[in-house]
């Protein structure tokens, strides 16, 4: 893939997300072939103008982490971004409706980990031994296509949809836990909207830290140490409007909260 359209693709993503205006996905009429190996040199190319621009990276985040899912769309890994700094809202907080496209919430299960993790056969007990502590949180994502209409190529060059997320500052050790049993609740104006488990990501999040590790280890990197990692979402992602008071509370992991103002 020559650099120029590289560089094209990702001015066009970003163009989107920096003017909150959508447009129509890549594979439709820009590059109909754009392979998932193509599209995260997209990404990546994306990444490098947010940072030149004086983004920094908070940490990674996952993406079609439900096996049902994968199998659907017939892709053996999941997919994976990065949230960054001005991504980042404060737990009981509020945002405005007018930052966004079309965004939605999906909960989260998220972990920190005390070391690097690296290499292509790590596994989830690895994960979990090298994890200082999981919490709670929620992502706001916010696709740049018109109606959330993408294919996986399409979803990994815009960064994987990424356009939020709120931490928890509910923290336990991942041992204190049977994180794929713990259940998780999204309610929006104390009305519940989804159910999930910790199972529905990969059977266990540290499924997803593990293989996160995999993909990296492909481009010679690590998953870093005391960067938050969103795992992916534990329930179906809820469309978001103006007033609702999004709370998400979690068996053993306390409650995240936000409010969504026009």
């Amino acid at each position: 893939m020559e650099t120029n359209l590289i560089n094209e693709l990702a001015s066009y993503v970003h163009y989107a997300e920096k003017e909150r205006q959508e447009i129509t996905k890549i594979t439709a009429d820009l590059y109909p072939e754009l392979s998932i190996d193509e599209a995260y040199l997209v990404q990546a190319e994306l990444i490098r103008k947010k940072i030149k621009e004086g983004g920094q990276i908070i940490g990674p985040k996952m993406g079609i982490t439900s096996e049902a899912k994968m199998k659907q769309m017939n892709v053996d890994d999941p997919i994976y971004g990065y949230v960054f700094d001005d991504m980042v809202v404060e737990e009981g907080d509020s945002i405005s409706l007018s930052d966004y496209i079309h965004p939605k919430v999906e909960p989260e299960i998220g972990f920190i980990l005390s070391r690097d993790l690296e290499g292509p056969n790590t596994t989830a007990l690895d994960v979990l031994r090298a994890t200082e502590y999981v919490f709670p949180a929620i992502e706001i994502i916010d696709s740049r296509y018109e109606n959330f209409n993408f294919t996986l190529p399409d979803v990994i060059a815009d960064n994987t949809s990424a356009a939020g997320a709120v931490f928890g500052t509910y923290f336990r050790k991942p041992e204190e836990l049977e994180l794929d049993v713990v259940g998780v609740t999204l309610s929006i104006n104390g009305e519940i909207q989804s159910l999930g488990a910790g199972a529905a990501v990969l059977g266990n999040p540290a499924n997803s830290v593990s293989r996160l590790a995999h993909m990296l280890s492909k481009k010679g990197e690590k998953v870093q140490a005391g960067q938050p990692i969103l795992t992916g979402g534990v329930t179906a992602a809820v469309r978001l409007s103006p007033g609702d008071l999004v709370q998400v509370t979690y068996g053993g992991l306390g409650e995240v909260s936000f409010f969504v103002q026009e």
